[in-house]
């Protein structure tokens, strides 16, 4: 893949749209050496990468990759025995941070069943340093600063220094403030020069004053003096910053040996940060474009699904599928310019490019690419100056260059070949290269004006037509690539609809050999022929998805139907032998009464009398009952009373008894109205027992809840689950109002969460906080 390639397929600007998505300049010096490879296990070996990390993305939002520092030359400097300063000292220490986070929280996917295998095969190769990693960021902070917490005598010498110079400023101030010398000082302000704290003096009273001299104004009437009263303070606190200055000094010291010993651990950290900072690039680029992990093979096989160019507004791209291999090893597109004929050569090979260099490409799942060993692409019209070159002697010298170095396993796309000369040698120009170059095994996509193409395609095997669409009513392009037809001439349709006179058009006709009008004439059939083919398509597409839509909703109801039945079957036949066993239970009773009448001679019946009855009701139990049994509501024996509640058969209502009107009628209250029913129209209904009720108490608990909510890197989904805890716990706090962060970055969130606030049952009201606590960045949210 060479450079002019990359420049003519536009390569390196889908580069520089990588280098956008990094967080460090360890991730950027990975593109800037991104090529595409050649071989199928490592470009697979890309793919899986940035797959597992665009899983990564979809399932948490962002990888903890931010922070991290190119430490390289500090580490040399290391190695060389020098120290690190501050600065140095804990960007290797955020980067161990980093690392350390980083692992953890690859790892956690692995524990979650959450399959990882290329990102958790990397991450294993972290070493973490937590002791190193803290003892660092305990003493330096992020802008390098020693702090006074990394050691006891730091923290004395500066709690000195500031006691220090908080005398000297108290004299200075007594000094300023006495009336005696205010009229000698230019200001009655305290500055320092020299690192010593002086007070402006007119030059005039420079001999009244006294003290040491140490700057003068520009305009030479003010000198800076430092008064004798201060000049013992102020060299006490010279003295504390020299100590403070070698405390310093020792601290960076030891903690740069302590950091020594791992600088080759170190250094692979950092290289491994880097490298899974590219490979969240280029998995962010991909979420960007919409894109997919296409199917790589090295069988020169191309199946691209609604492939989009790149770099091209998704707005404005008309999707197209784009297939080569097996059939046909080359593909002739024709068709009128600005048609796309070129944005399609360019498609698959920048797409090409961009699979084998482990990046995901924007177009429909189980898109296809093969592994190619070299892309040429012979695009554009680069004729040179300087060179004598016309247009297409520089399309010949690429096309030559490129019969030198093509292989079997090479894409040559050719823009316009052919062109540039007379149409009759050009054609056949045209035609000569494309055989020479299928001798080559190489695949081959050619755009081209000449009709000689179209049926050069249709006479050999290895070749296939292709036209980008025209619409004659509207006179535009519609971008959309035909595989299987030509590109006919569309001059005197478009000449007709624009208004030439008729006989011109009909005596142009005439003009056009027999050959070129029965080719357009079978363009054209083919073309009518594409429209209803694809028309009855979308049809049969159409009835086979209702077909799916209704089998599945049968399936379903059988489904739902089995399920009841087989439930209600169960349930009958459970009852139904609850009622026989009882029934035996019953008979068993009985026949023990009987047989100890029997012994106390007051029955005659006999044994086997006995015996026999106990068989048949044994044999009427069922085994399995294949019906549920009708079961009748059960008869309970009561005796009717004023305020038993009843159920009144022939009105299928319920009712409550108020008093007798005769031995067989009863008045009933039935809702708001008194009825007499008969009593064998009622059936008692038993009082139900209330249900124990369950008392839920709410404890407050103590006002740990802080009153802001930090939702800044996180996805809309997560956040609103925590946004929706937290205003819970913020209420049982007590709070009036809470404070949600979001940042302002696109606003989607800030969106997303006020969206949210403006439906929630607790909230009352909310508006951006002030201008001093972050504006359009913070909501504020005041509670009910």
């Amino acid at each position: 893949m060479n450079k002019k390639v990359e420049v003519v397929l536009e390569f390196e600007k889908i580069k520089q749209s990588l280098i956008e998505q990094v967080v460090s300049s360890l991730g950027e010096k990975y593109i800037r050496t991104l090529k595409p490879a050649t071989d199928i296990e490592t470009v697979q070996e890309r793919l899986a990468q940035t797959d597992e990390a665009a899983k990564v993305l979809r399932l948490r939002g962002e990888a903890p990759l931010a922070g991290i520092h190119d430490v390289g030359m500090a580490l040399k400097r290391l190695e060389i025995g020098a120290d690190l300063n501050g600065t140095e000292l804990y960007q290797v220490a955020r980067n161990l941070q980093v690392a350390r986070l980083f692992k953890q929280f690859i790892m956690q996917f692995e524990a979650g069943g959450i399959d990882m295998p290329a990102l958790t095969a990397l991450a294993e190769t972290l070493v973490p340093l937590e002791d190193i990693e803290k003892q660092v960021l305990d003493a330096i902070d992020e802008t390098g600063y020693v702090t006074d917490s990394a050691s006891l005598d730091l923290r004395a010498i500066r709690g000195a220094l500031v006691r220090s110079e908080g005398n000297v400023r108290e004299k200075l101030e007594g000094i300023v403030r006495s009336k005696s010398a205010s009229k000698m000082l230019s200001d009655s302000i305290i500055t320092i020069r020299n690192d010593r704290y002086v007070i402006p003096v007119k030059i005039e009273y420079k001999s009244q004053f006294g003290g040491i001299v140490h700057d003068q104004s520009a305009s030479g009437q003010t000198l800076f003096i430092e008064p004798q009263a201060v000049v013992e303070l102020n060299n006490e606190r010279r003295e504390l910053q020299v100590k403070e200055r070698h405390e310093v000094a020792r601290i960076l010291k030891e903690l740069s040996a302590a950091v020594e010993p791992y600088s080759a651990d170190i250094s692979e950290n950092t290289k491994q940060l880097g490298f899974f900072d590219f490979t969240f690039a280029k998995a962010r680029l991909g979420k960007n474009m919409s894109a997919v992990t296409p199917i790589m093979n090295d069988e020169l096989r191309v199946n691209l699904i609604q492939a989009r160019h790149p770099l091209i507004n998704p707005d404005d791209i008309v999707p197209n599928d784009i297939y080569v291999g097996g059939d046909f090893n080359a593909l002739i597109i024709t068709g009128p310019n600005t048609g796309g004929k070129t944005i399609t050569l360019k498609t698959l090979g920048l797409l090409a490019m961009m699979a084998q260099s482990g990046l995901q490409i924007p177009a429909e799942v189980n898109s296809e690419l093969p592994i190619y060993s070299r892309i040429f692409a012979d695009i554009g019209d680069e004729q040179s100056i300087e060179q004598s070159l016309s247009t297409f002697s520089s399309h010949m010298t690429n096309i030559v260059q490129i019969f030198k170095e093509v292989d079997e396993k090479s894409l040559v796309l050719f823009d316009e070949l052919g062109a540039g000369t007379d149409p009759q040698e050009g054609a056949a120009l045209a035609i000569s290269i494309l055989d020479a170059m299928n001798q080559t095994g190489a695949q081959i996509m050619a755009t081209t004006h000449y009709p000689e193409l179209k049926a050069f395609a249709y006479n050999r095997n290895y070749t296939m037509n292709a036209s980008v669409e025209f619409d004659v009513e509207t006179l535009r392009p519609t971008y959309r690539l035909q595989i299987g037809i030509p590109g006919r001439s569309n001059a005197f349709d478009i000449s007709q609809r624009l208004g030439l006179p008729d006989d011109v058009i009909e005596n142009a006709r005439g003009l056009v050999d027999e050959d070129s009008a029965d080719l357009n004439n079978m363009i054209a059939e083919l073309e009518d022929m594409r429209q209803q083919a694809e028309v009855r398509f979308e049809e049969a597409v159409e009835t086979v998805q209702e077909a799916s839509v209704l089998k599945r909703e049968l399936e379903e109801a059988l489904a739902e139907y089995e399920v009841n039945k087989n439930r209600l079957l169960e349930h009958a036949n459970s009852k139904a032998n609850a009622v026989i066993l009882n029934a035996e239970e019953t008979a068993d009773k009985i026949i023990k009464e009987l047989r100890e009448m029997q012994q106390q001679q007051r029955s005659n019946l006999k044994d086997h009398e006995l015996i026999e009855r106990r068989h048949q009701l044994s044999e009427a139990r069922p085994k399995t009952l294949k019906k549920g049994p009708i079961v009748k509501p059960k008869k309970v024996n009561h005796e009717f009373a004023p305020g038993d509640t009843v159920r009144i058969e022939s009105l299928g209502q319920k009712g409550e008894l108020l008093n007798r009107i005769d031995k067989k009628s009863w008045q009933v209250q039935v809702g708001h109205m008194k009825t007499t029913i008969k009593e064998n129209n009622m059936t008692y209904v038993e009082t139900e027992k209330p249900k124990e009720q369950r008392f839920l108490t709410t404890i407050k608990r103590d006002s740990h809840v802080k009153t802001e909510l930090d939702l800044r890197g996180q996805r809309y989904e997560d956040a609103v689950h925590q946004l929706d805890k937290y205003l819970d716990e913020a209420l049982l706090a007590g709070y009036a109002q809470v404070s949600i962060i979001h940042g302002k970055g696109t606003g989607a969130l800030r969106q997303g969460v006020q969206d949210y606030l403006k439906g929630h049952r607790l909230v009352k009201s909310y508006h951006y906080g002030a201008a001093n606590e972050g504006g359009n960045g913070m909501t504020v949210a005041v509670l009910k």
